[in-house]
């Protein structure tokens, strides 16, 4: 299963990086994953939406090939991150390259919360008329005291979270899978 994978954190040594790592390699007999690098995202320009900026042009092919998308992702303020939104703000006009897409979204914070606040947000704007993305429903990955359940390598460590993160990378492969079938 050929998936798009965006981090909605600018980081490189961020937990949502280092969780967005392990998932792709730890997966990766049951999705190749290919990160899409949009902090290089100009900022969204409704005048440029029917010829945007070429990079642009190649996130959103890239979007549009794959399978899925994977969502990985901080919260900031108690919403979704703004590199995230203008990445989404660009996907709902012109070629609208997210609808019926299947999604999975995955937060991590050393907070107990998860990323709840902005997953919420987060799958409000998915539901968008633009986006339209088919999310995984009832799977919702909200890894709180992140810092403590990762190893210096970047490796999960926390049993139940591996468990949790097992099923639900279980459940969207066969949900992608029926998305294609309907």
């Amino acid at each position: 299963m050929k998936v798009a994978g965006l981090i909605g954190s600018v980081r490189s040594g961020s937990y949502n990086n280092l969780v967005a790592n392990y998932i792709q390699k730890e997966y990766k007999d049951k999705m190749e994953i290919d990160f899409l690098n949009i902090k290089e995202l100009p900022f969204f320009d409704q005048e440029l939406e029917e010829d945007p900026p070429e990079i642009v042009k190649n996130i959103k092919d890239s979007i549009a090939n794959s399978d899925a998308v994977l969502l990985v992702t901080p919260e900031y303020n108690h919403s979704v991150p703004g590199l995230l939104k203008n990445a989404l703000d660009w996907f709902s006009r012109g070629e609208k390259v997210m609808v019926g897409k299947p999604v999975i979204i995955v937060g991590a914070t050393t907070g107990v919360l998860g990323t709840v606040r902005c997953q919420i947000h987060l799958r409000q704007i998915l539901a968008s008329p633009g986006l339209a993305a088919k999310v995984l429903p009832g799977n919702e990955v909200l890894i709180g005291k992140v810092h403590e359940k990762l190893d210096t390598n970047g490796n999960l460590t926390d049993e139940p979270t591996k468990d949790f993160l097992n099923t639900v990378v279980e459940n969207f492969t066969k949900f992608v899978i029926n998305q294609r079938i309907t």
